[in-house]
């Protein structure tokens, strides 16, 4: 009976001491972004393309051949919960880094946390800018990445008035601040700009559309959107209605990309633009490995490595878009960092960032000092199916967080 005990405790221990093994063989991650909630819609997809990241890095050995371990806490669309459900995934859950956020204030609302605790978030979703802290990494378009571009195709297409239209928070507001400033820099005067703000989820279009309308009336007007979310249905179908199109007032989108489109009337949006500096519509090796990969990995969701399955993925219908991308780019660029460093510590992985390199389905990107990339630029025009076309490509912008040092500076392109 000894002997049976003496082996029973035996088998015990190592069964312990293989179980602690295990868990030291993965590295915890956080993804801090909404499945539920007004947002839910735009970031249950970067929810998804992350565990998918995680699934193609741990299949290829791992970070440091560290398992990735997601930790995914749901914000729920409110600010201020996000910075309680980041400081939880630090301090409690103590992951090495964390991948999210969508809107600016839900950004903004978790900055301190970072900051106070000293870790790392990485931030896919294009922004206002004017902000630069040494625990966020900015994978995503800066103003001169994206709006500024897209005011210069309009005026190099012959467009002398603009009508800036956007969701009433932050980064709209921050955004057409700045695009105002530049458009007056073009010679552009007040009386032909006007500056409109809706809240969240607005439904009745009726009377700004009618105002467009009459704003358009002259020709050579169009319509910069930062509306954000499903408000931007009863806005298209809205403008479709009063006869307004892409050729007498074209518009340009800068929070709808494709995946977006799968809640949108596309036929009410067809030759309307958008500038990402992604398409999934792109033709690249790397773009058509992305796509092929993540739509192989839809059909059986989940993390190598880790006892964990996604549940409730909708396979119809899926796509990829800029934000979908620019959180795959993120993933890899920590690894490359990690890697290079040697360490998890933020600090070391912080330093090791600057400089690198990825080879991304839009072309290579760089991460510069000022924790923006280098990256491509395209404007593209809305196709029947969702897709864009490639009208114009800015090649090798690199992003600024601070307008003071590019309004009124040309950005070379092909």
């Amino acid at each position: 009976m000894k002997l049976i005990l003496k082996k029973l405790v035996t088998i015990a221990v190592l069964a312990a001491a293989t179980a602690a093994l295990g868990a030291a063989e993965t590295i915890k991650v956080g993804v801090l972004h909404s499945l539920s909630g007004t947002m839910a819609i735009s970031e249950t997809s970067l929810k998804d393309v992350l565990l998918f990241t995680f699934d193609e890095i741990n299949k290829s050995g791992g970070v440091k051949g560290r398992m990735i371990e997601p930790v995914i806490v749901d914000p729920a669309s409110n600010w201020p919960l996000f910075a309680e459900k980041a400081r939880q995934l630090i301090e409690k859950d103590k992951v090495a880094v964390v991948f999210g956020c969508w809107t600016s204030v839900s950004r903004k609302s978790v900055l301190p946390v970072f900051e106070q605790l000293n870790s790392l978030l990485f931030y896919p979703v294009q922004y206002e800018g004017e902000e630069l802290s040494k625990n966020i990494f900015y994978t995503a378009e800066a103003v001169n990445q994206q709006a500024v571009p897209a005011v210069n195709y309009m005026i190099s297409d012959g467009k002398k008035k603009f009508y800036l239209l956007g969701s009433d928070y932050v980064y709209p507001r921050t955004t057409n601040k700045i695009l105002k400033q530049y458009l007056k820099s073009k010679g552009i005067p007040d009386s032909d700009i006007e500056e409109i703000y809706t809240p969240f989820g607005h439904t009745d279009y009726q009377t700004i559309v009618a105002s467009i309308k009459k704003f358009a009336a002259g020709g050579k007007a169009c319509v910069i959107s930062t509306l954000n979310g499903d408000t931007n249905v009863p806005f298209f179908k809205e403008f479709a209605n009063a006869g307004l199109t892409s050729e007498n007032c074209p518009v340009v989108s800068f929070s709808i990309s494709e995946d977006e489109f799968r809640g949108l009337p596309a036929k009410d949006l067809v030759g309307h633009l958008g500038c990402w500096t992604y398409f999934m519509s792109l033709k690249s090796p790397e773009n058509k490995s992305f796509v092929d990969s993540w739509n192989t990995w839809l059909k059986n969701p989940q993390v190598t490595g880790v006892d964990f399955k996604v549940t409730g993925v909708d396979m119809k219908n899926r796509v990829t878009c800029s934000p979908m991308n620019l959180s795959r780019i993120g993933v890899y660029l920590w690894k490359q960092a990690v890697e290079k460093a040697g360490s998890f510590e933020v600090d070391k992985v912080r330093e090791a960032m600057y400089g690198l390199k990825f080879k991304g389905p839009a072309g290579p990107v760089t991460m510069q000092k000022n924790h923006h990339l280098v990256n491509n630029v395209f404007i593209g025009e809305t196709l029947a199916n969702g897709q864009f076309k490639v009208v114009k490509t800015l090649t090798g912008v690199a992003g600024e967080p601070f307008s003071e040092k590019f309004l009124g500076v040309k950005t070379a392109s092909k």
